[in-house]
């Protein structure tokens, strides 16, 4: 249950990114977020029923 006034996004929003931080292990790559979402850094998430998103980083255009 999220504390934080407003409350975060819950795991299975589609802004579920936007909830806040509450650990961090930058050195291991990953982050936990309020709604039980793992962020990794290469933007692959793993959400709180086990379901796999992929990392989605943006593309860089090429001149």
């Amino acid at each position: 249950m999220c504390t934080h006034t407003p409350t975060c996004p819950t795991a299975d929003s589609p802004d579920h990114e936007a909830a806040r931080v509450v650990a961090a292990h930058p050195e291991q790559g990953w982050a936990l977020l309020c709604n039980a979402v793992l962020v990794f850094e290469d933007t692959g998430e793993l959400l709180p029923d086990g379901q796999i998103i992929a990392p989605h980083r943006p593309l860089v255009a090429t001149a």
